[in-house]
């Protein structure tokens, strides 16, 4: 046993040695590495306490130079999961899911991130009239993430689509919501009907006629 603690102080002590400072977590494992520049590495724990209204909450994830990269997960403080994350640089890429206190999905978000080492970056863009196929784009780095891809609403209580949005580069190229389709098909059924020829002649001929005998097809006496 003496010679399994000795293997595992050689290995910890030597990194430990490069960060400027850290904590052990209830795991045993290392977390909210700081290295000696500084920067923020590996596994991280945030908590925030609930000030002013706005609820608290923890964040789990991992940091590389000083940026969120991959995936963080969101909890309450009493922790029910209320989010699941995905950055790159630091910033919003990919989906993003967020939960209500039920542990439902009620909004799915698509983010697109730039890198802000670079002046410039090349995406993908899919061609609005030929879905499917794609083309590059350079754009000029803002250094930020904006909205990429389809955002979906569901119900809280069926959990199906009400709202669908697709986003292109921040601009928003689609706008669908199922839930109208119904209140569509009613409006419909209200629109006028074209009149038979039959009845427009027959309209047309007894125009301006204040009494109009019409055959209904009742026996009367």
């Amino acid at each position: 046993m003496r010679w399994i603690l000795i293997i595992v102080l050689f290995i910890s002590l030597p990194a430990a040695a490069q960060l400027k400072e850290y904590i052990i977590g209830v795991k045993g494992d290392t977390l909210n590495r700081v290295d000696m520049q500084g920067r923020k590495q590996g596994p991280w724990v945030h908590r925030y306490e609930t000030i002013r209204g706005e609820r608290g909450f923890e964040e789990e994830g991992e940091y590389t130079d000083d940026r969120k990269e991959g995936v963080w997960r969101k909890y309450s403080l009493m922790g029910d999961l209320t989010a699941i994350e995905t950055y790159r640089w630091g910033f919003l890429d990919g989906k993003a899911q967020y939960f209500n206190t039920a542990g439902m999905v009620f909004r799915e978000e698509s983010w697109r991130a730039f890198n802000p080492d670079k002046l410039y970056d090349t995406i993908d863009v899919e061609d609005v009239l030929l879905p499917g196929n794609f083309k590059q784009v350079i754009v000029k780095n803002e250094g930020a993430s904006v909205k990429h891809g389809t955002w979906n609403y569901f119900d809280p209580g069926s959990g199906l689509i009400v709202k669908t949005e697709t986003f292109t580069l921040g601009k928003i190229e689609k706008n669908n919501n199922p839930a109208s389709l119904g209140s569509d098909t009613l409006s419909m059924s209200t629109k006028k009907v074209a009149k038979p020829k039959e009845v427009l002649e027959f309209e047309k001929k007894n125009a301006g006629k204040k009494k109009i005998k019409v055959r209904d097809g009742s026996v009367g006496y």
